[in-house]
């Protein structure tokens, strides 16, 4: 009876362990850090890459109005909204060449569109298409320009529709910045409340996957082929499928997409310990102005993530992050 019993207790006992052994894994993999929520991000921005840059910081201060928020010299720090930003970077100093193709775009949100086309077809610039026709009950309406080195520029207004019911009363709340005036061609009323950059991908699926898995964004308008999120207070990303975009997908892409943080460390060492992550730099690269690392998505893009260094080069830069 005794060792009937003792047989039982040992049975009952390694049952107990394998149901413990495989339980634990489970209630590990409940506990997911979501960075964007953890870490975040406090503004966007977003680096082209040029062979003339002097000639493209005239086309973006003077024709878009868009003010220098920092300057490098070898790259100008153009604001374009509250707390987004398109960086114009001297090509033979930076991370790709002039010469890659330009595969994205970036929308620059406004709801002074038809204004815009009027002003627009008064200066000096290359219009993808000659029409602009707005159509009652779309979802968004808009005309592309073509920057100075090929770089499209879509100027887009998001209407109310169903289609945007979770965006709209985001940027609703999202102030219009304006140029500075008499600085610039740009009319007084005329401005932008939020950009979108656009990439463009072949297997939109496993990109969706990676950036709302790894990256931690929430899907914000689902237009099928098109997925769009918000990656800062003013900033938006929009992942294209090739077949319904304005371009195809290409291995070499001259463009950069950067993520404005306070937490780069936490970033870091969230990123270079994913599987599903290659990192381009071994470490957090300090420069004088600024903290850094790149990090590539799926599709070959350059992900960055940047600290601004409190010096004088980053006054105006820091006071637009932190106050406006």
């Amino acid at each position: 009876m005794f060792i009937r019993l003792l047989s039982l207790l040992i049975l009952v006992g390694i049952f107990t362990n394998a149901c413990t052994q495989t339980e634990a894994p489970e209630q590990q993999e409940l506990i997911i850090e979501n960075p964007m929520k953890n870490f975040g991000t406090i503004a966007s921005n977003v680096l082209f890459y040029y062979s003339d840059l002097e000639n493209a910081t005239k086309f973006y201060n003077e024709i878009l109005g868009l003010r220098i928020a920092a300057d490098y010299e070898f790259a100008k720090i153009m604001q374009v909204s509250p707390k987004s930003f398109i960086t114009l970077v001297d090509a033979s100093k930076g991370m790709h060449t002039a010469d890659e193709p330009k595969t994205t775009a970036v929308a620059l949100i406004t709801d002074q569109l038809d204004e815009w086309w009027n002003y627009i077809n008064t200066q000096d610039v290359t219009l993808r298409s000659d029409s602009y026709s707005p159509v009652e009950g779309r979802p968004h309406d808009g005309f592309v320009v073509i920057d100075p080195e090929g770089y499209f520029l879509e100027f887009e207004r998001f209407n109310v529709h169903e289609e945007n019911k979770s965006l709209i009363p985001i940027l609703n709340k999202t102030t219009t910045l304006y140029p500075e005036a008499e600085k610039t061609n740009v009319p007084p009323g005329l401005g932008f409340k939020a950009t979108v950059v656009w990439f463009y991908y072949k297997d939109i699926e496993r990109v969706q996957q990676f950036y709302e898995n790894v990256i931690g964004l929430d899907l914000l308008v689902d237009q099928g082929p098109v997925k769009i999120y918000q990656v800062g207070p003013s900033g938006y990303f929009g992942l294209v499928d090739e077949q319904h975009g304005m371009h195809n997908f290409t291995e070499k892409k001259a463009v950069t997409i950067s993520f404005i943080t306070t937490e780069i460390d936490k970033w870091y060492a969230h990123l270079s310990n994913q599987n599903d992550v290659q990192m381009h730099s071994k470490k957090i690269e300090t420069e004088e102005n600024y903290q850094t690392f790149i990090a590539y998505d799926p599709g070959g893009y350059y992900l960055q993530w940047s600290v601004f260094n409190d010096v004088p080069n980053n006054i105006e830069l820091l006071n637009i992050i932190e106050n406006h």
